[in-house]
């Protein structure tokens, strides 16, 4: 048998045992669960702001389209009530637990956790408090556990998250390292700048560790347009079990336009 061949096997044998893989799924995330959450409503000149909200709205439609189930995806907001279309639960640090522990109960293949926010050396802003990340951590050991998991943190400072929730089992992406701020949350801003481009590299994606590559370049080159300093250097990290099986978790090729 070639070397080739021979690690293709081999990769198509890990992929197919990680835990609560499905080999019957409709698609690849089908039986992925996930839970988007918006933690704050105030701008970063605290005025009110819809930037979070968009994201978390237009996140979790783009991840429909990637094939999640709608529903297995749980939305968060600060204020719910606005958004009744979407029906979000309330940002709660308790709730989204909950959530999550309900979504895992029925044994999905993998778990993907998105938060956007405001955020502090300590952690990031979910409403009135401050989640930080050992309890986070704590919170994906106990519902998703050793499932392929995918953990983005879109809020200043989000690269404090790294460490704890690094595992052999994880991706994790952040807006910026631990000692830098993000930006693109001001009043007028549609989304925050890590948040627009996670949506405008998805369509030329292949995959998760694809599309981080190349939402670290565009926010590079946004924040370079905009002057905006110092850069914030989103941060990644893909544990050595997902690694090797990350690209057969492939997204779905978009239909160039008529």
């Amino acid at each position: 048998m070639s070397s080739a061949r021979a690690l293709i096997l081999l990769l198509v044998t890990l992929f197919l045992a990680l835990p609560g893989r499905a080999q019957a799924a409709d698609t690849t995330f089908g039986n992925w669960a996930a839970v988007v959450i918006a933690g704050d409503w105030r701008g970063s000149g605290g005025g009110a702001t819809e930037a979070f909200d968009n994201a978390r709205h237009d996140v979790s439609a783009e991840l429909v389209r990637l094939g999640f189930s709608p529903a297995n995806i749980l939305q968060y907001s600060v204020r719910p009530t606005r958004y009744a279309k979407d029906r979000p639960a309330k940002s709660d640090i308790r709730a989204i637990f909950d959530g999550l522990t309900k979504l895992t109960s029925g044994g999905p293949e993998g778990c993907l956790v998105y938060f956007t926010s405001h955020g502090a050396p300590q952690g990031v802003v979910v409403d009135q408090s401050i989640l930080p990340p050992d309890i986070l951590a704590a919170m994906l050991n106990r519902t998703c556990g050793t499932r392929p998991t995918i953990a983005v943190i879109s809020a200043c400072f989000s690269g404090v998250f790294v460490p704890d929730l690094s595992a052999p089992n994880r991706m994790v992406l952040t807006a910026a390292r631990p000692d830098r701020t993000s930006f693109g949350c001001g009043q007028s801003n549609r989304y925050p700048f890590f948040d627009e481009c996670f949506l405008q590299s998805t369509p030329s994606a292949r995959n998760f560790a694809s599309l981080a590559a190349q939402v670290q370049v565009c926010v590079a080159e946004r924040e370079i347009k905009e002057g905006a300093r110092p850069p914030s250097e989103p941060q990644l990290f893909i544990g050595p079990q997902l690694r090797p099986v990350l690209p057969l978790y492939a997204f779905p090729v978009r239909a160039p336009p008529p």
